[in-house]
């Protein structure tokens, strides 16, 4: 793919740096020709009430010393004048009559700006004065370098001061980039150094740490789940070796049917693992799942009953108390509750040493079903009541294989609960073991 050209193309500083000179030099153009304009009218105004009073003066002069004071005007352009003919005019202006502008306009005389005036006198005669505006000129000239010179040099400024400022804030975004680049597969156990402001910089670092935690914690998990993986399945498949490479070296030790059982028992071990390993795969890719209402109490009611036939091993002097079990609908899909109510109630028949008891019910705010499933073993200890939640955790490492499951029921459990948006706990149970209490949100 062809590189983005433009200003995407360029680098963040860059693209700073340009649209806040930018912005600045905008601004003060727009303020310099605004000061400009404001500062030409007043200016203007200031000129046209000083003509305006001179003429006043001269007049009244006139009226009262007669049109002889013109001739002492040497450095003004004054004329007195009746109709359109001239009668007097200062020194100035003699050969050269004024232009007939109206009051208050600006006309051109002899290759210069003026600004010409008139004042009515009593006897029908009209005095005419031309002011220069040269001297205004020059001044709104200089005025206007000025800012130019200011805003160039204010615009250089902005840009240098942005450029600085915008690399210092970014240089620890390249540190923190060059420690994630060193950062491999291999090496998630490394953190990056974060910075002792506590500004969004230090958010981000604290945040690529926290990231980075639980890379190394998934990492860590996916490893120990693949070892554990592999360690049972191990187990299964050295079984079957051992009986078959024992058939075929003392076929008079064992017996086809002995091999047989051997081989269907271990094949239908190593399915359930799998099949638990798939189901825990798709609870990790969050994979969709119906949601419909569904009884709990039905599900608990059906699990009694297997426990009470010697379902899941269990002994049939195990007693099953299912008293507690009250209507109790939740939302899920049925196939996930049944598989959950169904390790708890595994779970329960292995560790109980004769009770059972399992029941239904619903929050005191009706948001909730809630189940309860309590043995009578030797319960989970503190410390171990959320790693027994974890994938091939057998807190009874001294129980035989089959007694102690694949570790992975439990950690099912929690992964259904979760992801129809409830939770699962373990406490002390009144049976004086352990109980498992799910929490699920009701249904309709």
């Amino acid at each position: 793919m062809r590189r983005g050209r433009g200003i995407r193309s360029w680098s963040l500083r860059t693209r700073i740096t340009v649209v806040a000179t930018a912005a600045v030099a905008v601004v003060m153009i727009l303020g310099s020709l605004a000061f400009h304009a404001v500062l030409a009218g007043s200016i203007r105004v200031a000129t046209e009430r000083a003509a305006e009073a001179r003429a006043e003066q001269i007049a009244a002069r006139v009226e009262t010393e007669g049109p002889g004071v013109l001739d002492d005007l040497d450095d003004e352009l004054v004329e007195l004048r009746v109709g359109t003919a001239v009668t007097a005019a200062s020194p100035e202006t003699e050969g050269a009559p004024l232009p007939p502008a109206d009051a208050g306009d600006t006309a051109r005389y002899d290759g210069e700006s003026v600004l010409i005036v008139r004042e009515e006198l009593d006897d029908e005669r009209e005095l005419v004065l031309a002011v220069p505006l040269e001297d205004d000129a020059e001044t709104l000239g200089t005025v206007a370098l000025l800012l130019a010179v200011s805003t160039g040099l204010v615009v250089l400024l902005v840009a240098a001061v942005t450029w600085w400022v915008v690399g210092r804030a970014l240089r620890p975004v390249a540190r923190i980039r060059a420690d994630v680049d060193d950062i491999t597969g291999d090496r998630l156990d490394r953190r990056i150094a974060e910075p002792l402001s506590r500004d969004e910089i230090a958010a981000l670092a604290v945040t690529m740490n926290r990231m980075l935690d639980r890379l190394d914690a998934a990492a860590t998990a996916q490893r120990r789940f693949v070892s554990d993986a592999s360690h049972e399945l191990r187990s299964p498949l050295a079984t079957i070796r051992q009986h078959g490479e024992l058939a075929r070296a003392h076929p008079e030790a064992t017996s086809l049917d002995d091999l047989a059982e051997v081989v269907v028992a271990e094949g239908v071990r190593m399915q359930e693992l799998v099949d638990a390993l798939l189901l825990l795969a798709r609870l990790d890719e969050h994979a969709p799942q119906r949601r419909t209402s569904v009884d709990l109490d039905d599900l608990a009611l059906a699990e009694v009953s297997r426990l009470r036939s010697g379902g899941a091993g269990a002994s049939f002097t195990l007693e099953v108390d299912g008293s507690g079990i009250a209507a109790a609908r939740v939302t899920g899909d049925p196939a996930m509750l049944a598989r959950l109510v169904r390790n708890l109630a595994d779970n329960a028949a292995r560790h109980a040493r004769s009770r059972v008891r399992v029941s239904t019910t619903v929050s005191g705010d009706g948001r909730w079903g809630v189940l309860h499933i309590d043995d009578d073993g030797s319960g989970v200890p503190a410390g171990e009541r959320d790693r027994v939640f974890e994938r091939f955790v057998r807190l009874d490492e001294a129980r035989a294989r089959d007694a102690g499951g694949s570790g992975l029921g439990l950690a099912i459990v929690r992964g259904i609960a979760e992801a129809g948006g409830g939770s699962v706990t373990v406490s002390d149970s009144p049976l004086g073991g352990a109980r498992f209490t799910v929490t699920l949100p009701a249904g309709e």
